[in-house]
């Protein structure tokens, strides 16, 4: 017996492949040229000549902005850095031993108690909490990580861009310039990639009539599934699991004849090579040799190398998160910070498209096809 209320115009597609919920302005995906946009301008423009600010900007009103716009708006966003003494003590008490996404989604869920517009749900007030979250968010990872290291936190710096200013949070001590400038990119290119499943589940959450903080969470939490997030940490254990140039061809060998997968390569929707991962291949090399960590480039290219010549032809090529996992390594990041630095870059997205949402809203309610009994006897406990 079929669902009574579906209609010959419903299908079944239990992955959402080939349904499209709505219109978006905010980024354009073609996945057999290999071209990402955000508004219209192609992800490699962006990444060789934008920053993440700029970026955020873009993909949150629609276009670039002007030089006074874009520095009021980086004046916004870093005049809520700080984290308050009741947001610190979270951090502190929190064990040591818990996963960084967990926290991170533990904590943007608590910045809503300090907000007096949490339920405000004006477009206007849904876009200060999304500048909210993108800016405390920096300061939760970096706090977390050096919490249980049993370092003290520190502070944020007003005067600095959110790369720089995370990696100073994180590590204690300002960046080289060309550490900084590469975390910007890999944010720029991060900041939004369509209808992925946290951003869906962020246009689900803000579809009920609930709040940023609401929506977010629920794309934190859906992130961190290793189907979505994560495929950078695989990568890094990778590459620490081969441990040398030399030992490269018999290890990614060895995987294609089981036929296991390599991480790093093949993308749900690419069959080109990924266009986030262009100018971030050049930028891994250079923050490695700036960093000491050439050795990582090396492994990561001799592994390109072997996977072109074996899976090229099939449109299996690196993605964004191949070569974005031993730049994060060389930056100082814990490999289990690499995708709470993504959730980081994606709040842009995240917001842009639950804002979109929250300004030409309907419930998102899909069905399913009941396969179970009908007509079934209730058995009393007694009989059972």
């Amino acid at each position: 017996m079929a669902d009574v209320t579906a209609t010959p115009a419903m299908v079944t597609d239990k992955g959402l492949d080939r349904v499209i919920i709505g219109d978006s302005t905010k980024s354009f995906i073609d996945g057999v040229e290999g071209v990402l946009e955000y508004v219209g301008i192609d992800i490699d423009d962006l990444a060789r000549n934008s920053t993440f600010e700029e970026c955020c900007y873009l993909l949150l009103f629609d276009r670039l902005p002007t030089s006074a716009e874009l520095q009021f708006f980086e004046s916004e966003i870093r005049s809520h850095y700080e984290l308050s003494d009741e947001l610190k003590e979270m951090i502190k008490v929190t064990p040591k031993t818990a996963s960084p996404m967990h926290v991170l989604r533990t904590m943007v869920s608590a910045l809503a108690h300090e907000d007096q517009e949490c339920n405000d749900q004006s477009i206007e007030a849904e876009e200060r909490k999304a500048l909210r979250i993108l800016a405390k968010s920096p300061a939760i990872i970096a706090g977390f990580d050096r919490h249980r290291r049993d370092l003290p936190l520190v502070d944020p710096d007003r005067n600095l861009n959110i790369a720089t200013n995370f990696l100073m949070m994180l590590n204690g001590e300002m960046p080289g310039e060309q550490t900084a400038r590469a975390l910007d990119v890999c944010l720029i290119l991060h900041a939004d990639h369509g209808i992925n499943a946290s951003t869906f589940a962020a246009m689900v959450a803000i579809g009920t009539q609930s709040d940023m903080y609401s929506a977010v969470t629920a794309a934190i939490g859906t992130l961190r599934g290793p189907l979505h997030g994560g495929a950078n940490e695989r990568v890094m254990d990778m590459l620490n699991e081969i441990g040398d140039l030399e030992k490269v061809d018999g290890f990614i060998n060895g995987r294609l004849e089981r036929k296991e997968k390599v991480p790093g390569f093949g993308h749900r929707v690419y069959k080109a090579y990924d266009p986030r991962a262009k100018y971030l291949k050049t930028f891994a090399k250079t923050i490695a040799e700036e960093t000491g960590n050439h050795h990582l480039f090396e492994m990561s290219r001799k592994i390109e190398e072997i996977m072109e010549a074996a899976v090229g032809s099939k449109g299996i090529h690196p993605n964004v998160d191949f070569f974005s996992a031993s730049s994060y390594y060389s930056m100082g990041l814990a490999i289990d910070l690499f995708t709470p630095v993504f959730a980081m870059a994606r709040n842009a997205g995240w917001a842009a498209h639950a804002l979109e949402r929250h300004q030409d809203n309907r419930l998102i309610r899909p069905r399913c096809n009941y396969t179970g009994p009908h007509a079934a006897p209730y058995v009393p406990i007694e009989n059972r």
